[in-house]
C-alpha cells in the first residue's frame, strides 16, 4: 500500500490531499466531503480503508482552503456554494489524469451531503474520465440540471431513517435519464450512518459498485 500526501494545486486554490494506492488498483476514488467536513472525516476515511482493502486506490482532499473553511464554519456558506466546489473537483479529476502515479487510471466519485451534487455535476463535466458514482446520504438535488447530464453510473446510498433525504434522493434519481443509477436504503441507518454495522454496509456496497464500473472502463480503455 503507497500513501502520500499531495497538494492539487489549481487556479483559485492549492488543496492538501491524502491518496492512498494498493498494488495494481483498479482505479480510484476522488472523496467529496459533506457539508462542514474536511478530508479527516472519519466516515470518508473509514469508507476509504474499505475501498482499498477492496483494491481500489483512492484520494481525500480538501475542497476549501483553511481560510475558506473557517470562514465556511461561521456562515456555512461555502458548503452550498456547488459551483465552487464542483470547479474544485474537476480541477482534482484533472490532476488525477495528470499525475504520473495515477495517470491512466479510471477515476470514480464518492460524494456526501453537499459533496454528492458537487460529485454528480463533475461527472457531468468529466463524462470521459469519471466511471463511476457513489453518494452516501447526499444531496443529489443541488446538482441541478446537470443531474439530467449524468453519464457515469450512479449509486445513492440513503439511510432508513432519513426520509427527507430518501425524498430528495428518489425525485433527484428521476432526473437521471442519461445514467445508470439505483437508489440502495440502509435499514436502521439515519443521515450520519451512526448506527452499529450501518457504515460498513455502505463500504460494501460502494466497493462493489466501484470494482464493477472501474474495472469495466479499465477493460475498455
Amino acid at each position: 500500500m503507497n500513501i502520500a500526501q499531495v497538494t492539487i494545486d489549481l487556479a483559485d486554490a492549492s488543496l492538501p490531499g491524502d491518496l492512498t494506492l494498493p498494488d495494481g488498483p483498479s482505479g480510484v476514488v476522488l472523496f467529496a466531503h459533506g457539508s462542514g467536513s474536511s478530508r479527516h472525516s472519519p466516515r470518508n476515511r473509514a469508507v476509504a480503508a474499505g475501498l482499498n482493502d477492496a483494491g481500489i486506490g483512492t484520494l481525500l482532499i480538501d475542497l476549501l482552503t483553511a481560510r475558506e473553511g473557517e470562514l465556511d464554519a461561521g456562515t456555512a456558506e461555502l458548503r452550498f456554494d456547488i459551483g465552487l466546489l464542483t470547479g474544485r473537483l474537476v480541477g482534482a479529476i484533472d490532476w488525477l489524469a495528470a499525475a504520473p502515479p495515477t495517470a491512466g487510471y479510471p477515476v470514480g466519485l464518492f460524494g456526501a451531503s453537499t459533496g454528492a451534487a458537487a460529485a454528480l455535476a463533475a461527472a457531468a463535466e468529466r463524462p470521459g474520465r469519471v466511471a463511476a458514482v457513489v453518494s452516501r446520504g447526499g444531496r443529489p438535488d443541488l446538482a441541478g440540471d446537470a443531474l439530467e447530464r449524468v453519464g457515469a453510473p450512479v449509486l445513492l446510498i440513503v439511510g432508513a431513517r432519513d426520509p427527507q433525504v430518501l425524498r430528495l434522493n428518489d425525485d433527484a434519481a428521476g432526473r437521471m435519464h442519461a445514467a445508470e443509477h439505483r437508489l440502495e436504503i440502509v435499514p436502521h441507518a439515519s443521515h450520519l450512518f451512526e448506527e452499529p454495522g450501518t457504515l460498513e454496509q455502505v463500504t460494501a456496497m460502494a466497493a462493489r459498485w466501484f470494482d464493477r464500473y472501474l474495472n469495466q472502463r479499465a477493460a475498455v480503455s
